[in-house]
């Protein structure tokens, strides 16, 4: 059966929804190999007779009355999957409903927010007069944070007002979210022999950074997000037994706040440490979003949850307001036997719509 056949316009959004996200289950979307599912995702498009736009494999597409003036928020996901575990004890790529799970790889992690910004997207693309214009992303390389994702379209994208990253939340809402930087460190000693109190060993040195990383707290604390996250997570020396190693590499993971920049967090940590520090990674940055904007009076008005996320989205690489929220639990995301609840699925439709809609309403409230 394909896309054509199976998503019947007659059928509600949310089974439309299901019926697209079990055929993407079943085609395999480990990160910079999306062709297939990109190719359901145009199909899907299509259908509902929607104009698109693809490059590499990351698909977007506007509403019908596309007013130049307006600002644009953005509906974002991704369809890239993380390779399954060896944990699984059903096959990752057969989509199966059992007690109103629905099991396959990227369930969860985000197949339910994806399909859901469609349906919602879908639902407001042929309505005249918003107070936005609306955008959505079907994205690539989320999960290996890789350049040829949604940080390759963005120049492609008019203004982004703000944008609502779909990523498993409960339908709570991310108002904050921690970076990620990457730091290689290296302390340099002196060889000598081990028998002799000869050489500075780089080990011993070492110790002192990954003592102080271990210790440390930053002095400013993000309201949302907490203190700043660092773990040594690697660390190689020595060669032989019976020398002083005269080096020892480790690296840093940190995970910075909006308390800070990225380049404060690393001047900070530089200046405390032996090691000659380089950057892997510094593109990631943390996020947040002003406590005035229209999307949290919205959420407010709403009664939904607003909370500071620990773990990194594409939120990371763009440059313009962002809430994460959607369909899901984030702690089921790459388990074994990932899934995600049907009505989860149903929900998520009806609270993204919600979500706009009161976007909507405030936007068009005459100023006080």
């Amino acid at each position: 059966m394909n896309t054509q056949e199976s998503m019947d316009r007659n059928d509600s959004p949310s089974n439309q929804a299901i019926t697209l996200l079990k055929q993407l289950i079943a085609t395999q979307s480990f990160s910079r190999e999306e062709d297939g599912i990109a190719l359901l995702i145009e199909e899907a498009l299509k259908t509902a007779g929607v104009t698109f736009q693809r490059k590499g494999n990351n698909i977007w597409c506007y509403n019908k009355y596309l007013e130049e003036k307006k600002e644009t928020i953005l509906l974002n996901s991704h369809h890239d999957t993380v390779k399954p575990n060896a944990g699984y004890t059903r096959d990752p790529f057969t989509p199966e409903i059992i007690d109103d799970k629905l099991f396959g790889l990227g369930s969860n992690d985000a197949g339910g927010c994806l399909v859901s910004l469609m349906q919602v997207f879908l639902h407001f693309h042929d309505k005249e007069d918003l107070p936005y214009n609306l955008v959505y992303a079907a994205t690539a390389e989320e999960e290996i944070s890789g350049r040829g994702g949604v940080e390759s379209i963005l120049a492609e994208l008019p203004k982004i007002s703000l944008g609502i990253v779909g990523e498993p939340t409960e339908m709570a809402m991310a108002i904050s979210e921690k970076g990620l930087m990457v730091l290689d460190c290296v302390v340099t000693g002196k060889a000598g022999h081990a028998a002799r109190s000869t050489g500075i060993n780089a080990i011993y040195e070492a110790m002192q950074d990954i003592e102080w990383v271990r210790n440390y707290e930053f002095p400013k604390v993000s309201e949302h997000l907490g203190p700043i996250k660092m773990t040594v997570t690697v660390i190689n020396a020595g060669s032989q037994h019976n020398v002083i190693p005269d080096q020892c590499s480790y690296v840093i993971d940190v995970r910075p706040t909006d308390a800070y920049t990225n380049a404060e967090t690393l001047e900070i940590i530089k200046s405390h440490l032996k090691a000659e520090v380089k950057e892997r990674s510094m593109r990631l940055n943390p996020s947040a979003i002003a406590r005035d904007h229209i999307a949290l009076r919205a959420a407010s008005e709403l009664g939904i949850h607003q909370f500071g996320s620990p773990t990194t989205s594409d939120q990371a690489v763009m440059p313009f307001p962002t809430v994460k929220m959607g369909p899901g639990r984030s702690e089921r995301s790459h388990t074994p036997d990932e899934f995600i609840y049907v009505r989860e699925i149903g929900e998520g439709i009806d609270g993204y719509i919600q979500l706009i809609d009161k976007i909507f309403e405030l936007a068009k409230a005459p100023a006080i």
